[in-house]
Order: structure tokens, then sequence, then C-alpha cells
């Protein structure tokens, strides 16, 4: 293991062992990774991505913005965490009157982005729906995040990313990544990294653009339990239906399994509420799985990454 973190400090500086996951997920749940690691710059992240391929190939390896919708196990991880939330670069510019380019890093935040979009002068419009998403950009992109009526991929041309299996750099465009609901080619593809991201927004009046983020916020405080340790909604929508008023109308509003609770806010959030284990919110999520799939013959699919150790090779 010294040997691996002595490679592994050479390339990228800014390292942890052994450190809880629980600090770095919005869940607050999680044991410790062998390795966590925070890259500061695109070359950064680059060179430990190229690092693991060529002298760590066995050791799990996972990437991280925020920690907004993932579930790490109790035992943590035995691997390398890269967690981007250090890479902030933001680029924006004309390319005409009316329309910007924005480029930012993988690592900033969404939340962030739209507000800094809303208050450019010119105010810059397109992600108003994304204001008071918590997660980064790059994890956005991967699951095409969407809120209030819109979603990345109205607004992304481009991505540049690292293919780790080839060792080599790539611009896919918005068509060549494959947007769904809360789909991407990256998900499909661990092996592609979203490095950055370019966005193309008109200019828009920013009065009504701040009114637009301010009214979504609102809705989110009013409606979700922001307050409180969760991972987001954690079913997919199902078409024809909402999970929440399913979960509500069954009776599992406040349902509570060890620490982890379905919010008495919003039935479609798992929340932490202090001392939640993964496991107890696993089981959770199965109990809610098998009285939607009872009640509405519907089966629910899990929007909240688990991550977890490979099983071992026998």
């Amino acid at each position: 293991m010294s040997h691996l973190y002595d490679t592994l400090s050479l390339v990228c500086p800014h390292i942890l062992t052994n450190e809880p996951m629980k600090n770095h997920t919005t869940f607050h749940i999680g044991g410790p990774a062998d390795y966590v690691v925070f890259p500061h710059n695109l070359q950064e992240l680059v060179a430990v991505l190229s690092w693991h391929e060529q002298n760590a190939p066995q050791v799990p390896m996972c990437i991280l913005g925020k920690g907004s919708n993932v579930l790490f196990d109790d035992d943590g991880y035995a691997g390398l965490v890269i967690i981007t939330t250090q890479m902030q670069q933001i680029s924006l510019s004309p390319m005409s009157e009316s329309v910007y380019q924005v480029k930012a890093e993988c690592g900033v935040s969404l939340t962030s982005l739209a507000k800094l979009c809303g208050k450019h002068s010119p105010a810059l419009q397109g992600l108003a729906f994304a204001y008071g998403i918590p997660g980064s950009v790059g994890g956005a992109v991967v699951m095409n995040a969407g809120a209030y009526g819109g979603e990345m991929s109205d607004v992304v041309v481009s991505v540049d990313y690292f293919d780790t299996r080839t060792q080599t750099l790539h611009t896919a465009s918005k068509e060549a990544i494959d947007f769904a609901y809360r789909h991407s080619i990256f998900q499909d593809n661990p092996h592609l990294v979203v490095l950055s991201v370019t966005l193309q927004l008109p200019v828009g009046d920013s009065h009504s653009i701040q009114a637009e983020m301010t009214k979504n916020l609102t809705a989110r405080q009013q409606k979700q339990p922001i307050d409180t340790y969760n991972a987001g909604s954690v079913f997919k929508r199902p078409e024809g239906a909402y999970v929440g008023q399913m979960v509500e109308a069954c009776g599992l509003k406040g349902y509570t399994i060890g620490g982890a609770q379905v919010s008495p806010k919003h039935a479609g959030f798992i929340v932490n509420t202090g001392d939640a284990t993964a496991t107890h919110v696993l089981n959770l999520i199965s109990h809610i799985q098998q009285v939607i799939f009872d009640t509405y013959h519907i089966s629910l699919v899990c929007e909240i990454k688990h991550i977890q150790n490979p099983p071992k090779k026998r």
C-alpha cells in the first residue's frame, strides 16, 4: 500500500488515506476508502486516471463530484476515490450578441454555475432549472440531471472526456452523448470520464431569470427535505406516475428502518435521521420497491448509485 501511495502522491499530492466517505456524500453515510484524491485541475485528473490504468488497474476506482446521489457501504471502499470538487474553472465567451458559450470543469457546482450565469452581464438564461440541485456539473451530465421542466440535455452542446482504456482525450457532441431521461452514454461506459462541459446559453432578462431561480429554490425548500441528510430522489419516475404520491398513498411516509426514514416532507426521498447505515437505507429501498410492486405492479428503479466493493475473485 505504501508503494501505491508514494507513486500516487507524486501524481496528485492532494491525497487522504483511510478517509470516511460519509464526509464526502450528502447522505453522510459510508465507511473509509483506502485512498481519496482531490485533483485541482484537468491535468491532475487525467494524470490520476492514467496512473491508475498503468500502475494499479486491479484497484477499484470511482469518481465523485459533490456526492449527492451516491451511497457507500458501511465497510467503506477498498480502492481509489477521485473527488473533483476542487476543479472549478469556468469560462464564458460570446458567440454573438445573443448567445454565449459557457465551459465548466466537471467539479463545478451546478447551483453555483446557474447563479453565475444568472448574474452575468448580460444575464444568461437556461440554467434556472438547475438552481438548488446539489450536484456537480460532471455528475449532472452523466445522469442528465433535471428539474422544473429543464434538464442538462437542453443546454449541453459538447463534453470533453478521457477514455481510460485507450488513454486518449475526446470531445463528444450532444448527439453522441445519447441523452435520455436520467441517462447518458457515460453511465453505460464508466471508462469514459467527463472532464469538462460546454453549454450554449442565450442572453435573457436578468430580473426574469432571478425570479425563476428564486421560485425554483423556494419550491425546493417548501417541498423537499433539503435541511436533512439525503441523496436526492431515490427512484426514477415511472411513466404516468409519481413516486412520492404512490409511496405516500401506501402509508410509507415517515416509515423508518434503523436511522433511515422515508421523508415526512416528501415521500420520494429517504433521509438519514442521524445514525443511518447503508444497510438501513438499502433495506428501506427494498421494502418500498416491494410495497409499490405489490400495490401498483410497478417496478421502481433506484436512482441513487450504490457504490460497493466488487466481489473478491476466488
